[in-house]
């Protein structure tokens, strides 16, 4: 018999192939999962035995307390049951899968994390930007733009091109963290890119100049897709791999041929 576990499972950017392998073995064993709305469905088929329950926070939006999904987590395994708290992206970065971790340890509950790919590392790639390249960047620092307090002291601190910039949660906040980049003196030309929905089915690209990011209202007006925004010249490596891509896949790309405009 499987022993009773809280298993804190990184779902990855969206593709449910782009889960790992322990992950899916999981949801395959979980007999309750609680899910952030960010989850593609898809990945719940992966549970086929389980209760399946949305305990996922949206900005604006009224959401479960976190404190409820701590108590929800802890009822079931204390029961017996085998639970997966499935988190978007990977449970330790800007998901709050180090409280849920704590709060599971304090009462006494197995838990583990099972790593997800992040969208801060995934969005770019599947969208061609590396967030390295030689001679164009060396660094990458990842913020929330949820908060202006988290993301501003960072940012007014970095020397202009010396990293690139990725900024999770940050879509209202695109005019501001472009603004403070433009005060702390990088050029208004530096490439920029508005990255929403990758890896699912609605994935959709926004490419223009750090000028230009204030103003890229296409992708905002998406529905409420999550976004990722890249900073840096890394992002002109996508305009060059797209530009010598066979036709057929350069066709194949979600959202380049709709955010431009």
């Amino acid at each position: 018999m499987i022993p009773a576990l809280v298993s804190l499972v990184g779902a990855g950017p969206g593709d449910p192939e782009l889960i790992t392998l322990r992950g899916a073995r999981r949801l395959a064993e979980a007999e309750l999962v609680l899910y952030d709305a960010l989850v593609d469905p898809r990945l719940l088929e992966l549970a086929p035995r389980a209760q399946r329950f949305p305990v996922g926070k949206r900005a604006g939006r009224p959401s479960i307390r976190q404190e409820t999904i701590h108590a929800l987590m802890i009822r079931a395994a204390r029961r017996g049951r085998r639970v997966v708290r499935l988190k978007a992206g990977d449970p330790f970065v800007l998901g709050r899968g180090g409280e849920e971790a704590l709060a599971l340890l304090a009462a006494g509950v197995p838990c583990e994390v099972v790593p997800g790919l992040s969208s801060a590392l995934a969005a770019p790639a599947l969208a061609g930007i590396p967030l390295t390249h030689r001679g164009l960047a060396s660094s990458f620092l990842v913020l929330s733009g949820h908060d202006e307090d988290a993301w501003r002291p960072p940012l007014t601190a970095l020397p202009p091109g010396s990293a690139t910039v990725v900024v999770l949660m940050g879509l209202r906040a695109r005019a501001g963290i472009g603004a403070a980049l433009l005060r702390q003196g990088w050029a208004p030309s530096t490439p920029a890119a508005i990255l929403l929905a990758t890896g699912t089915p609605a994935a959709r690209c926004w490419r223009g100049c750090l000028s230009d990011l204030a103003g890229a209202a296409a992708p905002i007006e998406s529905g409420g897709l999550a976004g990722v925004i890249v900073v840096g010249a890394v992002v002109g490596v996508a305009e060059a791999l797209a530009e010598r891509e066979e036709p057929w896949k350069r066709h194949s790309h979600t959202a380049r041929s709709a955010a431009r405009g």
